[in-house]
Parts: C-alpha cells; structure tokens; sequence
C-alpha cells in the first residue's frame, strides 16, 4: 500500500504533455492555443534563438585574410611633367585616408546609404526587418544592409545571396562594430567599394569620372558617385540616357537628403542645380608601344631603390614619379621608326632583324626617353638596356680620358709622365701594338695591330686630332701605354657596368664590352657634367597612397678631373652649325663602328642630353649572337649613318 502511494507521488512529479490540441474544446477552438502555451512556446524558441546566436557570435572571428580585389591596388605610373603614363593590377584601386576625403562627399555617400552609420551598432533593425520581409514576401534578397554590413559583404565575404551568408554577415558587422572605429569602417568601404568603369574607391572614381583627386571633389560631384554605389551599371550616365535620368534623380535626392540631416545647408543646396555631368568613359591605359618598355624600368628600378619586394609591390597601391620626358620620347620614337622605314626586309637579306636600342639621359642621370623596340606586348626585350652588341670605337673616349687623368708608363712599372691633347701618336693603319717586352702577340701568334675605319692612314698626329679624326689606332696603343687596369677603372667611374666589360686585352680599348645604350648615353653624360657621373635612374618619386616611400636616389661623385672631361668634349665637339650645334649648345659626338661590322653606334651630348643610339641585328629566336651589318640599308651611305641619321633628327626635333 505505501509503495503503491510512493508511485502515485512520483507519477505526478513527471512532466506533463502540452495539452494541444486541446481536450475539452471542439472546433476551431481545439487548435487554438491556450494564453499560457503561446507565451511558453515564445519564450522558448527565443531562449533557443537568443543562444545560437550567443553560441555563434562567440565562435565567429574576423577574418584576417580579406578578398583578393579588397586588398590589390593598381600602381600609377606618371610621365615626369605629373602627368599620368600607365596604369598597371588586376583591380582599378587606390586608398585614400578618410582625413583627404572631403566632408561635403563623406556625408554624401552616408546620406544616400546610411544616415545613421555614427549612431547604429553595425546592423540596423529596421533595415533587418525590411530585408526579412523582402526576402519571405518578395523573393527579395537586397536591401537592409549597412555600410558595416556593405563593407564586411566587400572584403570578408562572397557575393552569394544566401541566408546563411546574410546571418554570417550581421554576426560579422556587430563584432567588428565592437572592435573597429566608425571612421576606419568607412574609410575602408569608401576604398573598396565598386564604382563601375573598372574602379574600386573613391579615389579612382574621382580619377574616372572627373579627372580630378579625391580631394578636389565637391558637394554635387560626391553625389553623383554616391549613386554608383546602389548600382553603376544603373546610374553611369555614359551607358544610355535612362540611366542618365536615374543619375539626375538620385543625385537630387541625395543632396536633399544631405539638407534632411543637416550636413548641408539649404543655402549650399541652392548652388547645385545643374547635374554635374561625368567625362566619358575613356581607354585604359596600356603598356603596349614604346610605354611597356618605360614601365618596365620604372618598376625594376622603384622596387631596388624603394626596398620592396615582389610580393608587396603586387599588392599595388602604388605611384610612381618617373624621369621620362613625353616629348622626348615621342621624338625619339619618330626618329627611330623613320629609319626604319628606310629599310626593305621583304626585298634585302641584310635588313631583316634589324634592331635599334637608343636612350637618352641628362647629365644628372636621369633618363629622360628610350626606345626599346618596336612593341613591348610584342617583344619585351628591351633593346635600350640590353647588353648584347660590342661598343666598338665609340669606347675610345674612355681611354684618351684614363690617358689624360692617369698619364702613361712607357716602361713596366716605371714612372707615369703626364699626356696633354696635344702628345703625338703614330695614326697609321696597320701599326703593331708594343709593350715594354716588345710586340704584343695574341693567342695564334700573330702580331696585334690597330685599324682605322677605310684603313686610312693619318701619320703622326695629336690626340685631340686623333679623337676629332677618328683615327682609332692611337688609342689601341695609348690603352697599353695607360694601362688597361686604368682604362677600366675610368669606364667604371663613367657608368659602364663591369658585367659588361671584355677580356683585358689590347681590344678592351677598341670597345669588347657590351654596354648598353642606357649606360653609353649616361657614361658619356659625365662629359657633358664635367667630369661628375649620376648613375642613371628612371624614377623620382614614389609613394603608396599618398605617402611618400623613401627612395636611395644616386648622387654625383668625380669620376675624372674637369680638365680632363673638357678636353674630351673640345675632341669631340662638332662644328657649329652641324646638326643641332649652336654657339649656344655645343655638341660633342662620336660614331662607333666594330671591327667585324655587328654593331654601329652613335653617342652625343650637349648640355642637355646625352644620346646613345645602337644599330645591329640579331634573329631573336635563333641566337643572341649578333649579325654582320654588311649590305644595310643596300649597303648605300645611308645604311651605314643609320645611327647618326637617328641622333641628328631627334636632337633636331628636341632642338626646334
């Protein structure tokens, strides 16, 4: 009996079943539930929803990783008037500090998306409502988010129109309200988000739309580019004339609602009335032409002077300052390409794979045009910094300048005396080289001995006439007398690079070494600045949005004695009057040929420039061994003053 009693008291302590349907109740009234069933079952689906949400607001973390296109920036190249050259990245972007962001257009974009951005805590329950309602009733996933929310979907998350991804973004938006400031969420937003015609941010939507910075933006123009954020390819005016009247009447309501939450003055309001028309869409910038070739050593040379490496600058974000001059370049290009059309590869063996490297660099070093080749989408080999053809005779001014700096040892060891311009040499064709044991043999046993181009004889002459003359001969010996060691040492000081130079034999002085036109035009650059060398540098200035990157730009240092380059300059002057010479802008210039006739060269300088230009030919797909010259151009006077021709019509063009 007592267990019995025992039983009936625990059969009461269980847990009774909802009384649903309820008994005792017919009809309608037996599915309707009691008061007490409806709050209990309320109360606990939102316990149960209130903890998975805890649950996964506590499990989810802010991702470190962002999105590809929220990170890569594009990297500005400018001419060196300021102007813009090239554009390169996958993405059309460039971040701009909040601080360099006009207000008038912050609030402008907050107007037209978010009003309440400073106020809410990452999500907005009104907008949450309305995007629910949208997506249950209409099928509507859009609309609710705010910037938080906008920015998270931009940099964190895919672009996927799921519930799943929407709860994610809320979760993200709340936490990353907590953590982050107001201001930084909006000025990564306003940099990462899209602005149609390629752009991402304001910065290049301002570049695109108006041609102008960030910076320069007003009221009006800023609410333009608040349109494009609800869909550019709906409101860019370029597209049809509908979207131009979506543009006009989001424009207006936006700077109406500017003045709705007291960020602009009816006053202000006022001024605006006519619609702040956009540019057209204009062609991207390209590296295709002769712009690839600059870019290239743009690039290269920013990254070693900047310090950066591969991986950083292919984040982009970059601007570059370059040194090239467009009307130089333009020139150069013109010059280049009319010589080249005086050559028929359809008709003439000797004028296919012609190729021509030309550079030209101030006295400071920097390098103000090349030309690299005929296309650089098409050939990426640059013939302006390619170190592929002997220098031939043109290297001889390097050695009359080592003579003068250094003097010569007439004996081994012995004393050095002194050489002046006016020390006589034997300028005949065909004079064996000495040394101080005797004739100077090569390897096969024959004799070495100096040619003059037409194997011309001068005699006895000076070696200021010998420079002037080309009569090469004289050098070959002087190289000996000097010292190869000397002569090196000078070429270095100059700017020619070591990895060029040849064997140290008696050639070294007639031009074994392979420089590059670059390095020839800046080597006899330090004549023009009397005897000062800069290396050559193609960048000025660089910074990564807006701020500057510190750069190891090269400074001058004495390479010969000023005497020594003016007397190299007095050999080398051209008469008043000859191509572009005047009194006022002396030229100095010399050609350079090569005993096997591969190469054919043309450097000179005034005060202004020095230019180097190289002729050779060489069948790219084949070898990078150089091709005789013989039969160029028909094997006519012409062919063989390629080089010149090319000097003479750019310095004239420069000069006129």
């Amino acid at each position: 009996m007592r267990r019995l009693k025992q039983m009936k008291r625990t059969r009461l302590r269980l847990p009774r079943r909802p009384d649903y349907p309820r008994t005792g109740r017919h009809g309608l009234r037996r599915w309707v539930p009691s008061w007490r069933l409806a709050a209990g079952s309320f109360l606990t689906f939102t316990a149960t929803l209130t903890a998975v949400v805890t649950i996964a607001y506590a499990r989810t973390d802010i991702p470190e990783d962002l999105n590809a296109f929220a990170t890569q920036q594009d990297t500005v190249y400018y001419w060196a008037d300021g102007t813009p050259l090239a554009r390169t990245g996958w993405v059309s972007r460039q971040e701009m500090p909040l601080s360099k962001i006009p207000d008038d257009v912050r609030w402008a974009v907050l107007a037209a998306e978010n009003a309440d951005f400073y106020s809410d805590h990452g999500i907005s329950a009104q907008g949450i409502t309305r995007a629910l309602w949208r997506t249950a009733g209409e099928g509507d996933t859009q609309g609710g988010s705010t910037i938080t929310q906008q920015y998270v979907k931009n940099v964190y998350l895919s672009q996927d129109q799921s519930f799943s991804r929407k709860f994610t973004e809320m979760l993200l938006a709340v936490k990353l309200d907590r953590h982050v400031s107001k201001d930084k969420i909006l000025e990564e937003y306003l940099n990462t988000s899209w602005f149609g015609r390629g752009t991402y941010g304001l910065q290049r939507a301002a570049q695109a739309y108006y041609g102008k910075e960030v910076t320069q933006l007003d009221a009006s123009e800023g609410a333009f580019l608040a349109s494009l954020l609800k869909g550019a390819s709906l409101y860019d005016p370029a597209v049809s004339p509908r979207n131009r009247e979506r543009a006009v009447e989001r424009w207006r309501w936006t700077l109406d609602r500017m003045v709705q939450i007291g960020r602009l003055s009816p006053a202000e309001r006022a001024r605006y009335t006519t619609f702040p028309e956009p540019k057209p869409p204009h062609r991207p910038n390209s590296t295709a032409g002769q712009d690839g070739y600059l870019v290239q050593l743009a690039e290269s040379y920013a990254k070693r002077a900047g310090h950066i490496s591969d991986a950083r600058f292919d984040l982009g974000g970059y601007q570059i300052y370059t040194t090239f001059e467009k009307p130089r370049m333009t020139a150069l290009a013109r010059a280049v390409q009319d010589a080249r059309d005086t050559l028929d590869p359809e008709r003439r063996k000797a004028d296919r794979h012609v190729r021509f490297g030309a550079s030209s660099v101030a006295p400071d070093g920097r390098i103000l045009a090349v030309y690299g080749g005929p296309d650089f989408e098409r050939q990426a080999f640059d013939e302006s910094n390619a170190g592929t053809v002997p220098a031939g005779s043109a290297f001889t001014p390097f050695v009359y300048a080592a003579a003068l700096e250094y003097g010569v040892a007439r004996r081994r060891n012995g004393p050095r005396t002194v050489v002046t311009p006016s020390t006589v040499y034997d300028a005949d064709d065909g004079i064996p080289v000495r040394t101080p044991e005797g004739p100077y043999w090569d390897r096969s046993g024959k004799t070495v001995k100096g040619h003059n181009d037409g194997d011309r004889s001068y005699g006895r002459i000076s070696l200021h006439d010998a420079m002037a003359k080309a009569a090469d001969s004289p050098f070959l010996q002087l190289g000996m007398d000097a010292g190869l060691k000397q002569v090196r040492r000078t070429a270095e000081a100059s700017g020619l690079l070591p990895s060029s130079f040849g064997p140290p034999v008696p050639a070294f002085s007639m031009g074994n070494s392979t420089p590059s036109a670059i390095r020839m035009a800046d080597a006899y650059g330090m004549f023009a600045a009397h005897g000062m060398h800069t290396d050559p540098y193609s960048v000025g200035k660089v910074t990564h949005n807006g701020e500057p990157v510190r750069l190891d730009l090269p400074r001058a240092k004495r390479a010969v004695r000023s005497a020594v380059a003016d007397a190299v300059t007095a050999a080398l002057a051209r008469p008043t009057g000859q191509g572009a010479a005047t009194s006022a802008s002396p030229v100095a210039a010399k050609a350079g040929t090569t005993e096997d006739d591969t190469a054919r060269w043309y450097v000179g300088y005034d005060r202004a420039a020095s230019t180097a230009v190289v002729v050779y030919r060489m069948d790219l797909a084949k070898s990078l061994a150089p091709l005789p010259l013989k039969g160029l151009g028909g094997g006519s006077a012409a062919g063989r003053k390629l080089p010149s021709r090319i000097w003479n019509t750019y310095t004239e063009a420069m000069t006129k």
